[in-house]
């Protein structure tokens, strides 16, 4: 254990730090819902796009990527991509400004603007968004733990801890145990402080991960400039790609190329088109019921909401992969001192680089604010997604079908009843989960299968209703926890991203026989959610009834110009991305052409984007 004392107080300051700002932030959270979900809606922009982006740098997730960087290296940049990444973009352009405009509290209470709030499809509607909303949060949960108890355990060897534990702990749930230990803190603070607390915190823990992130990069680059390279196969220091990956590892690290044969993505040019297909449908579709729709709907204004998503990207990206290149290239040039640690099983464990790197490289001090920063990554992420769970159980649950006239007090205290059993469950699921790649791939790849195509039909047509968007969701979640199933039991196998089509088009077929199989939804409620979100799309017999009561209305006709927006976004995403990885491996030509790159983008999108936010 290399932990010292200097390292271990600055951890345990700041887990109290945090219990203490949930305990003073209990009675301004505490004043009625919308304080204690949303912050009131008194939040600036910047601070709730970095809370966003401080929840999107979560600890599994960047275990995941140091891993994904070691074995395919720049290559890497475009397999995150299977979220899709790039949703941020879309997000950023106009749909978090059509979001905002709705004014709703949870995604559910959204459809009631889109649908109207009375009639069967309503309510079915209704209680399926809220249970993809909940099987969502619930396997966000169980990914965040499995990560943090990952990482824990090589910092904290079990054999130092288990003399001071009254009973046995297996070694297969060790990871488990430190995750469960960890939980309960962050549980604490933000069920106690809500969204107030879950910012605050987040503030603090990226101010951390910045001096962290920054400090990895500089000692790599140092340790890169004096041993002169990186001992890689050809093609690595390469981001473009052919039909084949062409990554050998042979002689190198031969357990890579056997990652990249479980992975599945030998064949990257269809893995690319898949993920580019997916993405594209899955970022029109609008943002997951999960803490990025809660951010979005908590900002002051839809000119707001624009502003924050498009913050997410400039603050996150190239913090995170300067610490993602940077524990990548320690890790390579000096693999033999860590590839005991990587070991299990099953082999080389290539999402524990990140821990074993941290923990072999960093000095003391600075190890603490990594480790600090690190954990304060999987609290950031798993509380905005208990605040986003406990929203959908009090709001559209409690609130709706339970007690509708419920006191604030009342209120509160399911908040820390839902918020209490979601923790168990969670942690419950997260039991049954064998690695972070593996739930992460049915999160992204099977779970959205089933969401994309009823989520994307309800911005876009006006004849979508609520009958077609609970068929279309139900026809691809079932679909997507059977796969999960039959993958558990090893009757199919694959990567889960190849039965992404199949569930999007079973999806796609009962959104357009369950729109069908019933009326449209009433006019007036077409006609206000028109007029007050604004989309662009096939409205045409809506846009026409709303010109005839206030012909000065002016429809929008932004979508050729989003689009164009979106195009530059992405390869400015894909900028910030590479920009500190290239700085790292002082790559210079790249470096500055990328610079250049992203400064004409910049220019554009000033005048073709944020000077505009206020027209469409």
């Amino acid at each position: 254990m290399k932990l010292q004392a200097l390292d271990i107080l600055i951890l345990l300051t700041y887990l109290v730090t945090m219990v203490v700002i949930g305990w003073a932030l209990r009675k301004k959270a505490r004043q009625n819902k919308e304080n204690y979900l949303m912050g009131g809606k008194s939040l600036p922009w910047y601070m709730l796009g970095l809370s966003d982006a401080s929840d999107m740098f979560d600890i599994s997730g960047t275990m995941w990527m140091v891993s994904l960087c070691f074995v395919y290296g720049l290559k890497s940049i475009w397999i995150p991509w299977l979220w899709p990444v790039f949703n941020q973009v879309f997000l950023m352009m106009f749909l978090s400004r059509w979001l905002r405009r709705s004014n709703a509290t949870t995604g559910a209470e959204w459809l009631a603007g889109r649908f109207g709030s009375a009639g069967k499809g309503v309510r079915s509607s209704h209680n399926i968004v809220v249970a993809f909303a909940l099987l969502s949060c619930l396997g966000f949960l169980a990914y965040g733990f499995v990560g943090l108890g990952k990482f824990m355990q090589i910092f904290i060897p079990w054999d130092i801890v288990q003399p001071y534990i009254p009973f046995n702990v297996s070694a297969e749930y060790v990871p488990h145990f430190y995750g469960i230990v960890f939980t309960l803190f962050a549980m604490f603070y933000s069920i106690l402080g809500g969204m107030h607390s879950i910012v605050v915190g987040d503030m603090i823990k990226y101010a951390i991960m910045i001096v962290a992130c920054v400090s990895i990069a500089v000692i790599a680059m140092i340790k890169l400039h004096s041993e002169g390279a990186v001992n890689v196969p050809e093609g690595w220091l390469d981001p473009l790609f052919g039909a084949r990956l062409d990554l050998n590892w042979a002689g190198i690290v031969d357990d890579a190329n056997k990652k990249i044969e479980e992975d599945g993505f030998s064949l990257f040019g269809i893995f690319f088109m898949m993920m580019l297909f997916k993405g594209i449908f899955a970022s029109l579709a609008g943002p997951a019921p999960n803490y990025d729709m809660q951010k979005i709907l908590s900002t002051r204004s839809p000119q707001e909401a624009s502003k924050m998503s498009g913050f997410v990207s400039i603050i996150l990206l190239p913090v995170r992969y300067a610490m993602v290149m940077g524990l990548t290239v320690l890790a390579l040039l000096y693999y033999p001192q860590i590839s005991g640690e990587l070991q299990s099983p099953a082999g080389t464990d290539f999402e524990k680089i990140l821990p074993a790197a941290v923990n072999a490289f960093i000095p003391v001090g600075l190890l603490g604010l990594v480790l600090t920063g690190l954990l304060g990554a999987f609290m950031g992420t798993f509380s905005g997604t208990l605040n986003a769970a406990q929203a959908y159980i009090v709001n559209d649950i409690y609130l709706k079908y339970v007690d509708p006239h419920a006191s604030t007090k009342k209120v509160i205290t399911m908040n820390y009843i839902s918020g209490s059993a979601v923790v168990a469950l969670g942690v419950v699921l997260g039991l049954f989960v064998k690695d972070v790649n593996t739930v992460l791939q049915w999160i992204v790849s099977g779970l959205y299968g089933g969401y994309v195509a009823a989520n994307m039909l309800k911005w876009y047509w006006w004849r979508f209703n609520a009958s077609g968007f609970y068929w279309g969701m139900l026809s691809g979640i079932v679909p997507a926890i059977a796969l999960a199933v039959l993958k558990s039991f090893n009757i199919i196998g694959g990567l889960d991203l190849y039965y992404w089509p199949l569930l999007f088009l079973l999806s796609l077929a009962g959104s357009i026989m369950g729109t069908y199989a019933a009326p449209h939804t009433e006019i007036n409620v077409l006609k206000d959610f028109y007029k007050t979100v604004r989309p662009w799309g096939f409205w045409k017999p809506v846009h026409e009834l709303v010109l005839k009561e206030d012909p000065a209305f002016k429809g929008n006709r932004n979508f050729k110009l989003n689009m164009f927006n979106v195009v530059l976004g992405i390869i400015g995403q894909l900028c910030l991305t590479i920009l500190p990885m290239y700085l790292v491996l002082w790559m210079k030509a790249p470096l500055l052409l990328t610079v250049g790159v992203l400064l004409v983008i910049l220019v554009i999108l000033k005048k073709t984007w944020w000077n505009k936010l206020n027209e469409y």
